[in-house]
């Protein structure tokens, strides 16, 4: 794995951490404040509960991409998997109009939509999850091939 890669990868877990301590300490109001409101409907949590568990599961995200080399590309999926499970909340903070994080007008909330794909796209890239994907589908593709052969 490339020097680039890992620094990306540690860098991302760094920032998970952050967040994720955020989420329970100095910026849980502003995490409350995007929590959707259409989720208590779905689920009977009060949007506080959400963003504790989110901030925990935001710190053993960012620990698993800086200490679990071994299971990196499967950490890889999860945390990407986790961006787009959260994605909900930044379009229901454009739909509202909920201000947090200094996100006070809709372009801005309309850009911060946009760095949510770069998320999932680092945390695959950084991992290695979407080139072992990519080998994982070529190698079976192969197998396919040559078990088609023989019959």
């Amino acid at each position: 794995m490339s020097v680039l890669r890992v620094v990306a990868r540690v860098l991302l877990g760094v920032a998970l951490l952050v967040a994720g301590t955020g989420h329970l300490t100095v910026a849980r109001q502003e995490f409350v404040a995007q929590v959707p409101l259409w989720l208590a409907q779905w689920l009977p949590l009060s949007a506080d509960l959400v963003v504790v568990a989110s901030g925990i599961v935001e710190i053993v995200l960012g620990l698993s991409l800086i200490v679990l080399h071994r299971y990196r590309e499967w950490v890889g999926w999860v945390v990407a998997a986790f961006f787009v499970a959260i994605f909900p909340g930044n379009i229901s903070q454009l739909a509202t109009g909920t201000d947090a994080f200094g996100l006070d007008s809709d372009a801005a909330r309309v850009i911060r939509l946009f760095f949510q794909p770069v998320l999932v796209i680092w945390a695959l890239w950084s991992t290695g999850a979407w080139r072992a994907f990519r080998e994982w589908r070529r190698s079976s593709t192969v197998r396919a091939r040559a078990g088609s052969a023989g019959t």
